[in-house]
């Protein structure tokens, strides 16, 4: 059973406010412009405009047997967790509708606000270690039963219902719903990760020494030195790894280009890079 403390009320109060988060994107932004997303909120809006029911209550009851059945394959904490998101937004959605107008009857600007904000609110309650229940426990049943990959089982939920929006509204609105989607998916990630503001650089030189010592001496950036083997040469060189904050990386280049013009140096974004000289564990 899950002792709540300090941390355990704060994450619980931070499912709450992401749950309120998409509430909101769901009131201003995506019901009243008739764009479905995807997954459970998605479906709810469609039977909304069909039949009228409102979109918290259906989202409850599609989700109290989703959580009956893959109650078991989540841990205790995040199951409890999970319910409690998905209780507090069934709960805001109805609760807020009688209040609040949209914002916009642009379907566009309903996709992008919508979906940017349904983003932020999701990715609220999974950096507390929950979640709104939804498609995420339908994903999980479709992997066990059919062995699908989740991920792959997720993507097909969230289409189908999108397609099925395209046919009870039009396939412009399903379209929207897609940018949606994407926009959902990306917000999700920025919160999650963080933008990519630092840099890896792979760098293969003959003047490994050197070049560690300048990147040290000059950027003040830790490097670590990797064994490496060339398969067509056959020749073994060291490889080193240097972490620099995007605006250190024409530093970083200048540096190379001095000491040892022949090197051949590889650099990726790093999503989220954790310990000294840059971001903290939390």
């Amino acid at each position: 059973m899950e002792v709540i403390g300090s941390r355990g009320f704060r994450d619980y109060f931070m499912i709450f406010l992401g749950s309120l988060v998409i509430a909101l994107a769901l009131n201003l932004f995506l019901i009243p412009n008739r764009i479905a997303t995807g997954g459970v909120s998605g479906f709810s809006t469609i039977v909304y405009h069909l039949a009228g029911v409102p979109v918290g209550l259906l989202m409850a009851l599609i989700n109290i047997p989703l959580f009956a059945l893959g109650w078991r394959n989540m841990g205790h904490n995040f199951a409890l967790r999970s319910a409690f998101g998905a209780l507090s937004l069934s709960l805001l959605v109805d609760a807020l509708a009688p209040y609040l107008e949209p914002v916009t009857r642009d379907p566009l600007l309903a996709a992008i606000y919508g979906g940017g904000l349904s983003g932020v609110g999701m990715g609220i309650t999974f950096l507390a270690g929950g979640s709104t229940g939804g498609t995420d426990l339908g994903a999980q049943l479709l992997h066990r039963f059919l062995k699908t990959s989740p991920g792959l089982a997720l993507l097909v939920i969230d289409f189908c219902v999108i397609f099925l929006a395209g046919i009870v509204f039009d396939a412009e609105l399903a379209l929207y719903g897609i940018l949606g989607l994407f926009l959902t998916s990306f917000a999700i990630d920025l919160l999650q990760e963080g933008v990519p503001l630092a840099r890896a650089a792979y760098i293969v030189t003959d003047r490994s020494e050197e070049l560690g010592q300048a990147v040290l001496k000059n950027l003040e950036r830790g490097v670590t030195e990797l064994p490496g083997k060339g398969l067509y040469t056959g020749q073994t060189r060291p490889v080193l790894l240097v972490i620099v904050s995007r605006s250190e990386v024409s530093q970083l280049k200048e540096l190379v280009s001095q000491i040892d013009p022949k090197a051949f140096m590889v650099i990726t974004s790093a999503s989220e890079v954790l310990g000294e000289g840059f971001k903290r564990f939390s």
